[in-house]
C-alpha cells in the first residue's frame, strides 16, 4: 500500500494497482444530503430519493500514521467535513470514512478504473455477469416478475401487482465486486448502496450513510481473489454427499401422492435421492395459485403415515424434506406463541406487523431478540429435523419492512439487507445445535453478507416458466455465475421455472431443456411452479420421464467429479459453476460469457436456452476440448454443434483425469 502525495492531489496505490485517485477537479469524496421515500408492497419496493444537496470535498490534509494514513478532506479552507483512515490489516486494505459534519446521510466514493476493465459480483445477478456500463442498487427483495421494463409481462406485473422489476432487482443484492484488475472490494455496510460502473474512468459508490467500512484486497489470479475473498466472508460448508447421489423430486399433494409419483421414476430407473414436499404443513389457494400455511407442522391429513413412510423412504436412499420461511401465519398456533412471548416485529404503534403475503397476512419473528431466535430454532428441530426432515427450503428473507420496529432498536433501513444472512444463521445453527450440520441440508433464495458462512445452498428463486433472457432458463446461469463471484458457489434453481402468470405455460421442450441444464449443476431439483395443472412436470408423459430418468443417471455418474469441485469451493472459494474467464484469464473472448460456463475445472457447458433450437453456437477457450456426445476434439473458437433433446452441449478436457469417467457418460444408455 502506497500513498502518493503531489501538492493537490494523491493515489493510492496497492501495489501497481491505482485504487483511488484524488485531484481539486476530481475529488474521490462527494457528501450529501437526501431524503428517500420507500414503499413495499409483498416484496416488492418502490425506492425514491431526492438529493438536496450533493458537495464535492476538492480539498484534503493528509497525516501519516504508524499504520497507514489519516485524510480530512473539506470544502476549501474550513474545518474537516470528511475523514478517511487508511490502514492495513494483513494483506487487506481498509477504509474507514466518517463525515463529521451531522447534516449529512449520502457519501459518495470514487475509485479509479481503467477504460477495458471488467467487474463481477454484485450478489446473484440475473441478467448481466460483466457488470461494467450499469448501476446496480443493493436492496434485497423479489426478484421482479420478467425484470424487464421493455417486455409485456413486466409492465403487466407492475400494473397489476408492482412486481415487474428490473434488471437489478434480486433476492440476493451485496455491495461486494471482484475487478479484472485481480482485486475484490467488499462494502461491510448494509445501507442503501449503489454500485456505479458507468463511468470509464472511475466506479462510483453511493451509500445512504454518512459512514462507511470497505475492504479491498489484491490476488494474482482470478481463482487468488476468491480464496481470499472468502477467507474475508466465510468458506462454506461442504454439501451431504446424499444431495448431489440424484435428483430431488418437488411434488405436492400428499403422501399417496409422492408415493405414487416416486414409484413412477423408479420404475423409468430414475436416481432419485431426496423428495421435496413444499406443502408437508398445509396449503391454501390464493388467486396467485397454490400457496401454503405458514404454521410449520407436519399437516397429518394431508400427509397421513408421514413418519411411517419417511422412515420407508429412507430405506430406499430417498429422504423426504419440507418447507418454511421466517414469518408466521396469523391463523396458526406458532404466531399465537410469538404474538404472547413478543417475539414478533413491531409497528411504530408498538403492534405486531403484519405483512400482506399476497390474500394472507403473517407476523415476522425479530431475529434481533435473542429469545426469539432461540425460540424459532426450537421451531426448527422440534417439528422439523426431530420429526425426521432431512432438509427444507428455507424461503423468503427479503420481506422486513423498512418502517418497522425492532427489539434491538436498531434501524429497520440498515437491517433490511442484513436480514436474510440473519435467517440463514438461525437455519445454520439449529442444524449445528441439533448436531446435523453436514447431514442434512437447508436452500434459500435470498442472501446477503454472511451468507457465505450460513447459507449450505442457493437456489434461484422465481423464474418464470418461460424462454426469457432475463426471467426464465438464461438468467439462471447468469445469476449462478454471479453469485459464485461473491463467495457463494453452491447453486441450483427450479427445473422449468416456477411463475406462471399472464397466460405462461410451462411447455414440455422447456422443461426438457432445463432438465439437461440441471444435470450439469450442483442440485437437480424440480419444483411444480405455482400453478401445477398449468404446466408440464417430470411424468407429464412416457417421453419426458424417460428423459428426466436419463438425466438423474448423468448427474449421478458425475458424483466423483462433482464431489472433488464442491470440496474446492469449500476449501478455496472456487464456486462450482464457474465463468470461463476464471481459468482462461487472458482470453478476452470469455470475459461476457454469462450463457455457457465451466462445472469444475474440466466440463463445459453450453445449455440450450432458445425455444426450437437445435444448433447451438458456442465459444470455446483455447485447449483440448471432447465433444461429450460424440467424441470429437475441438481446440478452441467459435463453433458449432448439433444439439438437439437429449445431447445438450458439453466438452470435456482431453487431458481431464476423469475423462474415463465422462466418456462413459457418452454411453449411457438413453432407455433402461
Amino acid at each position: 500500500m502506497q500513498l502518493i502525495v503531489n501538492q493537490e492531489q494523491f493515489e493510492l496505490r496497492c501495489g501497481e494497482k491505482l485504487i483511488l485517485k484524488h485531484t481539486q477537479a476530481a475529488p474521490c469524496i462527494y457528501l450529501g444530503y437526501g431524503k428517500e421515500n420507500i414503499e413495499m408492497y409483498r416484496g416488492n419496493f418502490d425506492i425514491k430519493d431526492e438529493i438536496i444537496e450533493r458537495i464535492p470535498l476538492s480539498y484534503f490534509k493528509v497525516i501519516e500514521k504508524s499504520r497507514g494514513y489519516h485524510i480530512e478532506f473539506s470544502r476549501g479552507t474550513g474545518e474537516a467535513a470528511f475523514t478517511l483512515t487508511i490502514a492495513k490489516e494483513g494483506n487487506r486494505i481498509v477504509l474507514n470514512g466518517k463525515a463529521t459534519d451531522k447534516r449529512y446521510n449520502r457519501t459518495w466514493l470514487r475509485l479509479h478504473a481503467d477504460a477495458d476493465e471488467c467487474v463481477y459480483g454484485g450478489g446473484e445477478q440475473f441478467s448481466y455477469l460483466n457488470l461494467r456500463g450499469k448501476n446496480f442498487p443493493i436492496f434485497t427483495s423479489e426478484q421482479g416478475v420478467g425484470r424487464n421494463k421493455s417486455t409485456y409481462t413486466t409492465f403487466l406485473a407492475d400494473v397489476n401487482d408492482k412486481a415487474g422489476g428490473d434488471y437489478y432487482w434480486t433476492f440476493f443484492p451485496q455491495a461486494t465486486f471482484v475487478s479484472s484488475r485481480k482485486y475484490y472490494l467488499h462494502i461491510d455496510e448494509s445501507c442503501y448502496t449503489a454500485l456505479d460502473f458507468r463511468h470509464e474512468a472511475y466506479h462510483e459508490m453511493h451509500l445512504w450513510s454518512d459512514s462507511f467500512r470497505i475492504l479491498l484486497e489484491t490476488g494474482t489470479s482470478y481463482i487468488d481473489i476468491l480464496d481470499k475473498l472468502t477467507d474475508l466472508l466465510g468458506k462454506q460448508p461442504i454439501l451431504p454427499e446424499w444431495t448431489y447421489k440424484g435428483a430431488w423430486l418437488g411434488i405436492q399433494g400428499g403422501t399417496e401422492v409422492c408415493e405414487r409419483k416416486l414409484n413412477t421414476m423408479l420404475a423409468y430407473n430414475s436416481d432419485i435421492t431426496g423428495i421435496w414436499a413444499q406443502d408437508w404443513q398445509g396449503i391454501r389457494m390464493t388467486s396467485f395459485g397454490k400457496r401454503l400455511m405458514w404454521n410449520w407442522k407436519w399437516n397429518e391429513k394431508l400427509y397421513p403415515d408421514l413418519p411411517a413412510k419417511m422412515k420407508e423412504w429412507k430405506a430406499k436412499g430417498v429422504r423426504f424434506m419440507g418447507y418454511i420461511n421466517p414469518y408466521v401465519a396469523v391463523e396458526g398456533d406458532l404466531f399465537e406463541e410469538a404474538k404472547g412471548k413478543g417475539y414478533l416485529v413491531k409497528n411504530q404503534e408498538d403492534s405486531d406487523y403484519l405483512v400482506d403475503f399476497g390474500e394472507f397476512y403473517c407476523g415476522i419473528v425479530d431475529f434481533t431478540n435473542p429469545e426469539a431466535c432461540t425460540w424459532y430454532k426450537s421451531v426448527i428441530k422440534t417439528y422439523m429435523l426431530d420429526f425426521g426432515l432431512d432438509g427444507w427450503m428455507a424461503d423468503f428473507g427479503e420481506y422486513l419492512p423498512t418502517d418497522c420496529k425492532l427489539f434491538s432498536g436498531e434501524d429497520a433501513m440498515v437491517m433490511h439487507n442484513k436480514w436474510p444472512a440473519l435467517w440463514a444463521q438461525i437455519n445454520y445453527e439449529a442444524l449445528e445445535e441439533n448436531g446435523d450440520l453436514g447431514e442434512k441440508i437447508y436452500y434459500m433464495r435470498a442472501g446477503a453478507t454472511g451468507s457465505q458462512k450460513y447459507s449450505t445452498l442457493m437456489w434461484a428463486g422465481d423464474q418464470n416458466v418461460d424462454w426469457s433472457l432475463d426471467d426464465g432458463l438464461a438468467s439462471v446461469m447468469t445469476a449462478a455465475l454471479s453469485v459464485g463471484m461473491t463467495g457463494h458457489g453452491l447453486h441450483t434453481s427450479d427445473i422449468g421455472g416456477y411463475t406462471t402468470l399472464y397466460d405462461m405455460k410451462r411447455t414440455k421442450e422447456l422443461f426438457m431443456r432445463w432438465t439437461e441444464f440441471c444435470a450439469f449443476t450442483p442440485i437437480m431439483r424440480t419444483h411444480e411452479g405455482n400453478r401445477p395443472d398449468d404446466n408440464w412436470q417430470f411424468d407429464s408423459d412416457r417421453e419426458t420421464i424417460k428423459h428426466f430418468a436419463w438425466c438423474t443417471r448423468i448427474h449421478t455418474m458425475l458424483y466423483e467429479y462433482l464431489k472433488l469441485a464442491i470440496e474446492e469451493n469449500s476449501l478455496k472459494g472456487i464456486p462450482v459453476m464457474r465463468p470461463l474467464f476464471i481459468h482462461y484469464e487472458e482470453d478476452n473472448n470469455t470475459h461476457d460469457l454469462k450463457y455457457q460456463y465451466l462445472l469444475g475445472r474440466d466440463l463445459l457447458v453450453a445449455p440450450v436456452y432458445n425455444p426450437g433450437e437445435n444448433i447451438r453456437k458456442l465459444y470455446l477457450p483455447e485447449d483440448e476440448w471432447v465433444y461429450l456426445w460424440n467424441g470429437k476434439t475441438y481446440h478452441g473458437g467459435d463453433v458449432e454443434v448439433l444439439a438437439p433433446i437429449g445431447k445438450p452441449p458439453v466438452f470435456y478436457r482431453k487431458t481431464s483425469r476423469f475423462e474415463d469417467l465422462f466418456t462413459q457418460l457418452r454411453d449411457t444408455p438413453y432407455d433402461v
